[in-house]
Parts: C-alpha cells; sequence; structure tokens
C-alpha cells in the first residue's frame, strides 16, 4: 500500500515539475504566488513531504530561473519570495547550503546594485540576506568576502524607502555582531555612510554606529571628520543622534580632536560663508536661505553639542576652555545672520560663566557691564535685546582664555615658591639657634 502512496506522490512531483518547466510567465506567476499563500512558515520537514522528498528539485528550478532572469526583473520578487520560503524552513539548512554552493549570495548583491528593479524587489533581497547573517558567523564571513559590506551599504545610501532603509540596518547590525574577522569592515562602512545625502540613511548608520563603537573597541581617525559633517544636516533627527555619537566617543582616544573641531566649527571660514552668501542673495527668500546655510547649521550644532558635553563632565568642560570654546562661543553669539545660533552659543556660554569663575570676569571684561548684564538677565533671548554695535563687540572679541590662565599660573608661581623660601630660612635658623 505504501508503495502505491510513494509511486502516486512521486507521480504529481513529476507531474508539476513538467508543469513549471513547460509553462510561460503567467503560469510560473501563479504558481508562485500559490506556493507563496500555502507554504509560507512551512518547516524544512513539511515541505518535504509537499514536494514528496523532493522539494530541492523545486528549489534548484527557482534559483536556476533567478539567476537567468533577475537582470530583467521577471516575477523577481514572487522568486525572492518563494526561495525565502526555503532559507527561513526550520530544519531546513540544507535548503540554504544548496542556495549558496549555486552563487546565491553573489545574485542577491548584484540585485541590490541594478538600477532599473524594482524597490520592493530589492527590498526582498536584504531579507535572504539577513536569512543568510543569522544562520551563524561562517555564512556572515561569506557575505563580507563578496564585498557585500560595500554594496550593502550602497544601496542604503541610495534607496528611497525608510520601510527598506530598516531592513538594510538590521542587516548591517547582524553583520557587525558575532564577526570578529570582518566587524572592523562593517565599522568602516558606516562611517563611510555618514557623507551620503540620504538623512534617513545617516540617521540609522549613526545609530548602528553607536552600537558598533562599543563591540570594536577602538574609534577609527576618520570618524571625527564624518561625524562633525553630519552636524550640517537640517534633520533635527540626524543632529540628535551625532551628538548621541559625540558623547559616546568622549570616552575614546579621539575626544581630543572631537573637541578640537567642535571650538573650530564655532567660526565658520569666511571664504566659505562669503561665496555662500552671495550666491543665497541672489536668489529669492534669501533671508530664509541665509537661515539654512550648512555652514551656520553646523556652527549651531557645535555650539549645542559644546553646551551637552560641558554639562556631562567638568574635565571636558575645563578642557574645552584651554581649548579657548568662550572666544568661538561670543564669536558665534555675534552671527546676526543666523538666530538660532546666536541663541544657542548663548545658551552654552552661560554654563561656562555659571561654571567657573576665571570664565565669568573674562566674558564681563569682554562684553562690557552693559552687555554682561543683559546676557545673565536673559541667555536665551540676548539676541533680541542686542544691537549691532553690540554684536560687532562679540564678534570682535579677543579673548584667548589659555594665554590668561598661563599668565594667572605665572603670576601665582613666584609667590609659590617665595613662600617656600622663607619657611627654609625658618627652618635653618631654628636649627642653627642653641
Amino acid at each position: 500500500m505504501s508503495s502505491i502512496k510513494e509511486q502516486a506522490a512521486i507521480s504529481r512531483l513529476i507531474s508539476f515539475l513538467q508543469e513549471w518547466d513547460n509553462a510561460n510567465k503567467l503560469t510560473r506567476h501563479r504558481i508562485l504566488d500559490n506556493f507563496i499563500m500555502t507554504s509560507h512558515g512551512k518547516t524544512g520537514p513539511e515541505l518535504e513531504v509537499e514536494f514528496s522528498q523532493g522539494a530541492s528539485l523545486f528549489l534548484a528550478r527557482l534559483t536556476a530561473w533567478l539567476r537567468l532572469t533577475y537582470m530583467y526583473g521577471t516575477c523577481l520578487e514572487q522568486q525572492l519570495k518563494s526561495i525565502g520560503i526555503f532559507l527561513s524552513a526550520a530544519s531546513g539548512q540544507r535548503y540554504l547550503i544548496e542556495f549558496l554552493e549555486v552563487g546565491g549570495i553573489l545574485t542577491l548583491l548584484e540585485i541590490l546594485g541594478l538600477k532599473q528593479l524594482k524597490e520592493e524587489a530589492k527590498r526582498e533581497s536584504i531579507k535572504l540576506l539577513q536569512l543568510v547573517a543569522s544562520s551563524g558567523r561562517k555564512f556572515k564571513e561569506l557575505i563580507c568576502e563578496s564585498y557585500g559590506v560595500r554594496s550593502i551599504a550602497e544601496f542604503l545610501a541610495t534607496s528611497k524607502s525608510e520601510e527598506t532603509q530598516e531592513q538594510v540596518q538590521i542587516l548591517l547590525d547582524n553583520l557587525g555582531h558575532g564577526n570578529p574577522k570582518y566587524q572592523n569592515q562593517v565599522y568602516k562602512g558606516l562611517i563611510a555612510l555618514l557623507k551620503c545625502t540620504s538623512p534617513k540613511a545617516q540617521q540609522l548608520s549613526l545609530q548602528t554606529l553607536r552600537i558598533m563603537q562599543t563591540i570594536v573597541g577602538q574609534a577609527h581617525p576618520s570618524i571625527v571628520e564624518s561625524v562633525l559633517g553630519v552636524l550640517r544636516s537640517v534633520h533635527l533627527e540626524v543632529q540628535y543622534e551625532a551628538i548621541q555619537l559625540i558623547r559616546d566617543l568622549m570616552a575614546y582616544d579621539v575626544q581630543l580632536e572631537l573637541l578640537k573641531g567642535l571650538v573650530s566649527l564655532l567660526k565658520p571660514s569666511r571664504q566659505e560663508t562669503a561665496k555662500l552668501q552671495a550666491r543665497i542673495l541672489e536668489e529669492p527668500g534669501s533671508l530664509r536661505l541665509m537661515e539654512s546655510l550648512p555652514a551656520y547649521i553646523q556652527q549651531t550644532a557645535a555650539a549645542k553639542t559644546i553646551g551637552i558635553l560641558a554639562q556631562d563632565s567638568n574635565r571636558v568642560a575645563e578642557e574645552l576652555i584651554y581649548l579657548n570654546v568662550v572666544h568661538g562661543l561670543m564669536c558665534a553669539m555675534g552671527n546676526k545672520d543666523h538666530t538660532n545660533c546666536q541663541r544657542q552659543a548663548s545658551i552654552t556660554l552661560e554654563h561656562f560663566v555659571k561654571m567657573f569663575l576665571l570664565v565669568e570676569e573674562t566674558v564681563r571684561h569682554a562684553m562690557g557691564d552693559k552687555l554682561f548684564q543683559l546676557f545673565m538677565k536673559d541667555p536665551t533671548n540676548l539676541y533680541l535685546n542686542m544691537d549691532a554695535v553690540q554684536a560687532d563687540i562679540l564678534i570682535t572679541n579677543i579673548i584667548n582664555m589659555p594665554g590668561d590662565l598661563l599668565d594667572i599660573a605665572n603670576t601665582e608661581l613666584p609667590q609659590a615658591e617665595e613662600s617656600n623660601t622663607e619657611v627654609e630660612l625658618q627652618t635653618e635658623d631654628r636649627t642653627e639657634s642653641p
């Protein structure tokens, strides 16, 4: 009896495979839709029962058709979903091996780079790569060895769908975990993504970088320029993630370079701002465009970030003072072309004034009593109560806190030496007396 059932099952399988082999595009489309609907979530053994122990024969046909037609997008989404049923099947790792043996990873990566293909198909390709990466360390290494990180990162930068970009982030995060051989490759790929033009890609890359930073353990020097560059973004969610990453990086050996970079951003180069201002003033709505000048947005974000870092750590605040942050903040407060910059710089400077007596005295002397009183009364709205002359006083300030601190140290040192000499003389007198 069992032999009759087995023969009937084999006969059905052969009939199905013949139908597939002889079918045109429309018929295969129908077959795949039916397979996706009836087989989603099935385990490996269940698929074998469905195909009379010949599921691999259907998978082989699927992968062969995929390799022949993926460049043209023929039923591509349905093909990838069908393959996904095999790759995600519990107790079905044999299907994964079979797919990889015919160059499945390279095919999926090539799909990501083809401009003529639809976003939906590329998203399905990312999901299949997720399944491969989730299968273990050696599979993650196979993806990375196939230049997968580069292909995946480039797709994240160019994708127009936020849903797809979020799937790519999941994949990159997966490739960065439990993959010591290539974790630095993923880390550097994420840093490179910070220079792309997609705000969503920048945001997701920054989020993933924060996780990868703890895994890698050391900060790559290139991260300094890249993360500071992101502060030019007009998107607040991107700036937020950048600031959070900068806060994390204070624990690494790039801290000083980051602080120097932030302080330098408080004074944008005149050459850059002059060129952009000239171009903007020729266009309609120049005042609104002036507020969105990238250098001024970066200047504002730098002032805000410095305030956050100073509040996080007194030691960092002291380091910033030695980098002459007070001079830079006052210059930013005088930027009449960007009111938000004035506001953020004023709020940050107030923190330093309240925190350090020497800063308070220096700022008071540089501003003059009248402007200083206005500043301390309402730092947040100082830019509303300040006239052009007072703004110029701020911009042209010549504060040099490192020099002031050095002068104080030099004046205190001789006094200390003189005191020590008196103590030594008194000691000698006591020893010589009978």
